[in-house]
């Protein structure tokens, strides 16, 4: 470690200079220039290292190099849940034989190859800059090479000092290796990330490997994904209101008895029993009030499917372009989940929860449209689960049709990722009594729904869910202790409330589920009565 002291006391001749003071309009003039061009260097060379704008990162480096004239802006608007600043002085023998040991970790997080983007930004500040002078004092910086943690909005516009009982700003006092600094890292976040973990690609999921069923078992991770997204966008966009709640608790219950996650089950049974606290039934509420209860929903920091998700990338729903499949992936997935779940008693019910659910709360607003034609179109109530998981896969492979035509006069389709007539032959052989090609090009199938049913069965039920503890988690983390993700909500002060088990009780006798979670949420009101009247 070098002292900040040594560091003052080797730069306080370059401080003392009377010229600073002293020069004449034209050299502030461009003394000012070359500040603002340093800052739109040091801009683009942290972007590249994230790998956006010219790809390459610079000489190696994964952690983003800032300065007092970058330092707020960016980690204001950096998207990363929390962030590693180490300070620095460039001549300090130990910083630069510590840079190795930073950059390992930093790797994990930053660039284009990172095997957990968006997680932490790795970042480093030159103390030895003059620039830098007043952000180090800031930070209360008295050794190098000397290493912050905290939520990266936290940094921006702000002072620290070890003394402050209360903030959202760490010291790292155990950092000196690779090792012993993602060791720490994993400390704060209960995770089990490693220094060999590599970048989950999706190459072995190409159209040529889509005949293999164990492919599936990985889309587990984007169903989270999406139920993870799909209730953030509702909770930004304000979809909740008096003539929507009541679609969105339907559709709530079943994700507690259905949804293949098991984490995801118990997140939705917590936000479910809460639901009142955050959304009463009179909605009638100004947009202050309104505002209120968003903030109150994001103080609680709830997760749905855990404080893991979302994490904001895919793997079996990846595409090979940034804009195509993933969300609307994964939420397909789901609901061919849910549908080969439930029992025959639950099917009209579920029915109609998932077309009220895309109907109020899926932003696409000709998707929407489509989908609820669809579902207007049904005119017999479903008496099984085998007749809704039927209805779903052709309705899903209509879609398919519809935008295979449109992405083909647009050029808009995902060229590894086409959209196509659904189980392809390979997959399910059986399902397929015959099949032609129309004089333009289209596929005509002659399905065996015998066939078809089970497969889904097969594919989106037992295969999914099964797999779930151990495909899934191995696939993520490699390592035995990631049992512990999934012991997260059995072990929170949250998820181990009786509730909570109730609600587990309920994925087992899901028929009951709906009077149950009238029960909890009815006796929740008349506490809050009695303590009111009290």
């Amino acid at each position: 470690r070098v002292s900040q002291t040594e560091h003052r006391n080797a730069t306080a001749p370059e401080r003392s200079s009377p010229r600073r003071s002293m020069a004449p309009a034209a050299a502030q003039l461009l003394f000012l220039t070359l500040a603002v061009a340093s800052s739109l260097a040091v801009g683009a060379e942290a972007l590249r290292s994230l790998g956006v704008g010219d790809g390459a990162t610079a000489q190696g480096d994964y952690a983003v190099e800032l300065d007092a004239t970058s330092f707020d802006a960016f980690l204001t608007a950096s998207r990363e849940s929390f962030a590693v600043v180490e300070f620095f002085a460039h001549w300090c023998p130990a910083c630069r034989n510590y840079k190795p040991h930073y950059e390992k970790v930093a790797k994990l997080f930053n660039g284009p190859n990172a095997a957990h983007p968006g997680r932490i930004l790795m970042a480093r500040v030159d103390c030895a800059s003059k620039v830098n002078v007043d952000l180090c004092s800031r930070f209360s910086v008295d050794h190098y090479p000397f290493l912050l943690w905290g939520p990266p909005p936290k940094f921006a516009n702000t002072k620290w000092d070890r003394k402050q009982e209360k903030s959202d700003i760490k010291l790292i006092d155990d950092g000196r290796t690779a090792e012993r600094l993602l060791m720490w890292i994993n400390k704060q976040l209960e995770s089990s990330f490693t220094l060999d973990d590599k970048k989950y690609e999706n190459e072995n999921m190409l159209p040529n490997s889509t005949s293999d069923p164990k492919q599936v078992v990985q889309a587990i991770y984007d169903v989270e994904e999406a139920t993870a997204h799909a209730l953030q966008i509702i909770l930004e966009h304000k979809m909740i209101k008096a003539d929507t709640r009541d679609s969105l608790i339907r559709f709530l219950q079943i994700l507690v008895a259905h949804h293949p996650s098991k984490r995801c089950r118990r997140g939705s049974a917590e936000l479910l029993i809460n639901f009142d606290d955050h959304w009463p039934s009179n909605l009638s509420l100004s947009s202050q009030d309104s505002s209120k209860l968003l903030e109150s929903v994001a103080a609680d920091n709830h997760k749905i499917c855990g404080k893991e998700v979302p994490r904001g990338y895919w793997i079996f729903c990846r595409g090979s372009k940034s804009e195509t499949r993933g969300f609307s992936c994964g939420l397909w997935v789901l609901l061919h989940s849910l549908t080969v779940q439930i029992g025959d008693g639950e099917s009209q019910s579920t029915f109609t929860s998932i077309c009220d659910f895309i109907h109020n709360f899926f932003i696409c607003e000709e998707c929407r449209k489509h989908f609820y034609d669809m579902c207007s179109s049904v005119s017999v109530p479903f008496k099984s689960a085998r007749d809704l998981s039927l209805w779903l896969w052709s309705t899903h492979n209509k879609v398919n049709e519809r935008l295979m035509k449109e992405e083909k006069d647009m050029g808009t389709g995902d060229p590894s990722f086409p959209k196509a007539i659904w189980p392809p032959k390979a997959l399910c052989p059986s399902c397929y009594r015959s099949s032609s090609r129309t004089s333009d090009g289209a596929l005509q199938v002659d399905w065996n729904e015998d066939e078809v049913f089970p497969f889904l069965v097969n594919y989106y039920g037992k295969t999914l869910v099964s797999s779930y503890k151990e495909t899934y988690m191995e696939s993520l983390q490699g390592r035995t202790q990631v049992g512990a993700a999934l012991a997260d909500d059995a072990s929170s002060s949250h998820a181990a409330r009786v509730p909570i088990g109730a609600a587990l009780g309920v994925a087992a006798a899901s028929c009951t589920f709906g009077a149950l979670a009238c029960f909890w949420r009815t006796q929740q009101k008349n506490r809050k009565q009695r303590k009111n009247w009290n």
